[in-house]
């Protein structure tokens, strides 16, 4: 759970008192009833999510639950019906996609997006280049982003691809590519990284790369994710929340809602079956 903060105030007869604030100050995220139609149809269901700081938290549902409306809800490629969104204290509910990502919230999707002609280290460096505020330079030679390469290098090695920095991105394998969307959605130092379906289609070995990688760059930042993946979830998520037909069904540490009849009934279709760690 997410902590309360509270706050003193003074009377007028100059006695203090505690104000309990609404604000969860270990909350880095958090949605109050978010809800959104689609002419009548209600994709996500007055959801209630608290997305502690520090701590993966895995969004999990079967097909449909509105897992992804979700995502594209928090990082507003969808405008909510009602509700309201908290990212650090501050509702981003009216802002903008862009300037949501400056507060800290970068997103992956679930196809991989690189620059396929363009290097792994170049894809990195596409990334850094903000930082350095000439984006719409043209005019500028290329040259000019060499000072971004040692950062790109160290943002590689911590993917375990600086080995492939020189290689097109084209030749990279799946699982390899995702590890450099991992390092490019890095390059833009985020509080909050959304992933959406991180180890989709990969093979066991890619799996479990993405699985450790995940774990490495959430020692220092906020993971929200969206996986099916139960082997993942079950092994580096703290908190899970699961959604079906758009409305949170149960929420907590694997342990405890995998043996919830509710959660089991939703996947399996039947209370009595097992929801296991597997695919």
């Amino acid at each position: 759970m997410c902590g309360l903060s509270y706050s003193c105030r003074v009377a007028p007869s100059g006695f203090a008192f505690l104000l309990l604030k609404e604000l969860d100050v270990d909350c880095i995220l958090e949605t109050r009833k978010l809800t959104k139609e689609f002419k009548g149809f209600v994709a996500v269901d007055r959801v209630d999510l608290r997305v502690k700081r520090g701590s993966i938290h895995a969004l999990i549902g079967p097909n449909g639950a509105g897992k992804t409306t979700c995502f594209n809800l928090l990082t507003k490629f969808l405008n909510p019906t009602s509700g309201s969104i908290l990212f650090d204290g501050t509702d981003i509910t009216q802002q903008a996609p862009a300037e949501i990502a400056r507060l800290g919230v970068i997103r992956s999707f679930q196809i991989s997006a690189v620059f396929p002609h363009l290097t792994v280290l170049e894809n990195v460096r596409v990334a850094l280049q903000r930082k350095l505020k000439t984006s719409f330079q043209f005019w500028k030679s290329e040259r000019s982003l060499e000072t971004l390469n040692a950062r790109a290098m160290e943002l590689l090695g911590a993917v375990d691809l600086e080995q492939f920095a020189d290689l097109t991105a084209v030749e990279l394998s799946y699982g390899r590519k995702r590890a450099l969307e991992i390092a490019t959605t890095l390059a833009m130092d985020p509080k909050l990284m959304l992933l959406d379906e991180p180890t989709q289609g990969m093979g066991l070995e890619d799996v479990d790369r993405i699985r450790q990688l995940i774990k490495k760059v959430a020692a220092s930042r906020t993971v929200l994710m969206v996986e099916h993946n139960m082997s993942v979830v079950s092994s580096i998520a703290d908190t899970i929340t699961v959604l079906q037909r758009g409305a949170t069904l149960a929420e907590g540490p694997y342990t405890e809602v995998s043996r919830n009849p509710a959660v089991i009934e939703a996947y399996m279709g039947s209370a009595s079956a097992e929801l296991k760690g597997a695919h």
